[in-house]
């Protein structure tokens, strides 16, 4: 069976929310039309919006994206930040990694946000635990998202935030009654990294059906680093 593209939340829901979801910046309204002209896959609108106000709140002095596409995410972070925060955003795309670069600059963010050409997988591989990150925001390969936990915990700050996209991947992931049979290696993949979070002893996970679903991830700490003891 097909999967139903309002599996997640019913269509006059989603309506409402996108209705009052207004987006303002100019910059980040062409990027959203840009991307629907040219099926560039993108944030959703409720999805954008809950990562603006989670930097915002946060104020992450340094961030780790995994898959930039045209820029759209890094750049809707990037305004949350403090303006000394710094944003490392990864895309192994060198069309896309062009294209984000030019939108980087001409949102003047280019001395905040470093697009850097590479597969993700290989790449948190080779960063050192001493570039330590505040927020990571997973938004690449649904399939390589298992693969990427370790490094990413390693990589996570405690306290810091890892937020990863598309979790419930249409409702796919969710109910086999919503499956689309060519997508099973990726289902089965997010469905692994899900029972991972929510079984991960550094983690505290919180599974949102924003947009096309969300989880966002607290890396705990011990009661004796709470307490500094």
């Amino acid at each position: 069976m097909e999967y139903d593209l309002n599996a997640i939340v019913t269509p006059f829901v989603t309506s409402y929310i996108r209705e009052k979801t207004v987006q303002t910046d100019d910059i980040l309204r062409g990027l959203e039309r840009y991307a629907e002209e040219n099926n560039i896959p993108v944030a959703k609108p409720e999805t954008a919006r809950l990562l603006s106000v989670l930097t915002k709140l946060a104020r992450p002095e340094r961030v780790l994206e995994v898959g930039c596409a045209i820029g759209y995410s890094a750049i809707t972070m990037a305004k949350g930040m403090g303006a000394d925060g710094k944003i490392i955003t990864l895309e192994h795309d060198a069309n896309m990694v062009r294209l984000a670069r030019e939108n980087i600059e001409k949102a003047g963010l280019k001395d905040i946000i470093n697009v850097v050409e590479a597969d993700a997988k290989d790449y948190l591989s080779y960063i050192d635990e001493d570039e330590i990150f505040d927020m990571i925001f997973l938004d690449g390969p649904k399939a390589h998202y298992l693969y990427m936990l370790d490094d990413a915990v390693r990589l996570l700050k405690k306290g810091g935030l890892l937020v990863s996209d598309n979790i419930l991947f249409k409702g796919m992931t969710a109910d086999d009654g919503h499956f689309a049979r060519r997508k099973v290696t990726i289902i089965n993949r997010l469905r692994e990294y899900i029972d991972a979070l929510m079984k991960h002893p550094q983690l505290e996970t919180s599974i949102l059906s924003q947009g096309d679903g969300i989880t966002l991830s607290v890396k705990t700490m011990s009661d004796f680093e709470r307490f500094g003891y």
